[in-house]
C-alpha cells in the first residue's frame, strides 16, 4: 500500500510542477524568457530550441533582448517568433531582436485569470484520477476492509494536501496578474 501512496505522491507533485509550467507561459505583463521556451527556430533546416541559439537577456522590466550566436540567423529567429504566436511582435535592428511586453489591460488581466484558472482546475482533475487510480489498486490488493479504508482515507489526505497546493499557487498567481 505504501508503493501506491508513493506513486500517488510523486504523480501528483508531477502534475503540480506541470502546472507551474503552464503558468510560467501566461504573461504577467512583465518580461520572463521562459515566454519563449517553446520559439523553435528552424536553423540550417534543423528545428532547435531559440535558448540554444541566442543569449535572452531582459534589459528593461517589459522587454526582452534576444542577442544570437551566430547573426546570419536574425531572420528565422524572428520568424520564430511569428510562427510560436506569443502575441509579441519582434523588433530586428541587424544585431538584435527586442521584444517589447506590452502593458496589460484590466480586460486581459481578467481573461488571464481565467486562463490560470482553466489550467489549476485541469491540476484538479489530475489529482481526482490519480485518486481514482490509488483506491482502485488499493482494492485489488489482498487485504481487509478496514485497510482498504484506511488506504482510501491516505489518498484523500494526499488530495487535500495537494489541492491546498494548487490553490496557494493559483492565489499568487492571481495577484501577480492582477497587479499593475
Amino acid at each position: 500500500m505504501d508503493e501506491i501512496l508513493l506513486n500517488a505522491e510523486e504523480r501528483m507533485q508531477s502534475s503540480i510542477e506541470n502546472m507551474e509550467k503552464r503558468f510560467i507561459n501566461v504573461r504577467a505583463g512583465r518580461a520572463n524568457p521562459a515566454i519563449l521556451d517553446k520559439v523553435i527556430v528552424s536553423y540550417y533546416n534543423v528545428d532547435t530550441p531559440l535558448k540554444q541559439l541566442a543569449n535572452i537577456s531582459i534589459p528593461e522590466a517589459r522587454q526582452l533582448c534576444i542577442k544570437p550566436f551566430d547573426k546570419s540567423c536574425l531572420g528565422d529567429i524572428e520568424h520564430a517568433i511569428y510562427a510560436a504566436d506569443i502575441g509579441l511582435t519582434p523588433n530586428n535592428n541587424g544585431e538584435t531582436i527586442i521584444l517589447n511586453i506590452p502593458a496589460l489591460t484590466e480586460e486581459t488581466r481578467k481573461e488571464y485569470v481565467k486562463q490560470v484558472k482553466g489550467i489549476a482546475e485541469e491540476c484538479k482533475i489530475a489529482f481526482r484520477n490519480i485518486r481514482q487510480d490509488a483506491n482502485n489498486d488499493i482494492k485489488k490488493l489482498d487485504i481487509s476492509e478496514d485497510d482498504i479504508k484506511v488506504g482510501n482515507e491516505e489518498v484523500q489526505e494526499l488530495i487535500v494536501k495537494f489541492n491546498k497546493i494548487v490553490d496557494e499557487k493559483l492565489k499568487a498567481k492571481e495577484t501577480e496578474l492582477m497587479s499593475v
